[in-house]
């Protein structure tokens, strides 16, 4: 976790995951900007996944809203002096801070998430990866409606992903994202994660969400294929790169044990080189 004395911290070198193979084909002033988000985001996040207790991280998650809101009102914020200068550049939103924060708040809670409702699930979509989608769109570029249809469909889609990516991962802090519906659907109870994701009727409800995650990441095709080349580049990347992980973990399946998933790096380099010299 950063120490909320510090500023925040912009990776000396591109991040070593899909994001930052993505941000390699932005110029210089966009990538800056991206990593700059970055760095917000994983010291929200790495708040949120942190050993304080419930009360400690939300408190901290909270002063990091203060600083957002201060770094709007004109007025020092150190923690985000590096970023100000991008906020204002790319008109960057206030909201969307906001809610970046109030979807690590819904980790940070005294009882850890454990089967949300389905609505539930969309709003920590929304809040943990679509809201990043609306800050990364402007920096791409793209048109504000176009923008804004991409980070939903797209943040969808990567959320997802990462839901049925990280099932065990989850269970294994006591956190189940799988929706208490789709799980009531097999008949699975809605226990504790461990004994959820145990559960032999499982692979359906996976089955169900991957459907979903596929039907979000066609829908942000459609949208990207309106756009320019060089607007979507990092976006098709970051698209390309996911997709690749989900493959993985329906070749893999989901009836346990699960072995883990290793991720296919070749192919990622592969879509990486597409968009980035083609």
């Amino acid at each position: 976790m950063l120490p909320e004395t510090d500023a925040l911290t912009v990776p000396a070198h591109t991040p070593a995951s899909s994001f930052g193979i993505a941000m390699r084909v932005l110029p210089a002033p966009r990538r800056a900007a991206m990593f700059g988000i970055y760095a917000f985001c994983r010291a929200v996040d790495d708040i949120a996944d942190g050993p304080a207790p419930p009360t400690a991280r939300r408190a901290a998650l909270e002063r990091w809203r203060a600083d957002v809101d201060a770094a709007y009102d004109g007025a020092q914020s150190p923690r985000l002096h590096a970023l100000a200068p991008h906020i204002a550049a790319y008109g960057l939103a206030r909201a969307d801070f906001h809610a970046v924060i109030d979807g690590m708040l819904m980790d940070a809670q005294d009882r850890p998430i454990c089967a949300p409702p389905a609505d539930t699930l969309d709003l920590y979509c929304d809040r943990v990866a679509a809201a990043v989608g609306r800050l990364s769109v402007r920096v791409f570029g793209l048109p504000p409606d176009d923008g804004i249809l991409l980070a939903h469909h797209l943040g969808r889609a990567l959320q997802l992903t990462n839901i049925l990516r990280d099932i065990d991962d989850d269970a294994a802090i006591n956190r189940c994202y799988l929706p208490r519906e789709l799980l009531a659907r097999e008949g699975i109870a809605i226990t504790d994660p461990a004994t959820i994701v145990r559960d032999p009727a499982l692979p359906r409800v996976c089955a169900t969400l991957v459907e979903r995650a596929l039907e979000h990441f066609r829908a942000a095709d459609a949208v990207m294929d309106t756009c320019t080349r060089a607007q979507v580049k990092a976006p098709r990347i970051m698209s390309g790169a996911y997709r690749c992980i989900l493959e993985a973990a329906i070749a893999r399946g989901f009836a346990a044990p699960r072995a883990p998933l290793r991720k296919p790096k070749a192919r990622m380099l592969m879509i990486a080189a597409r968009y980035a010299l083609f």
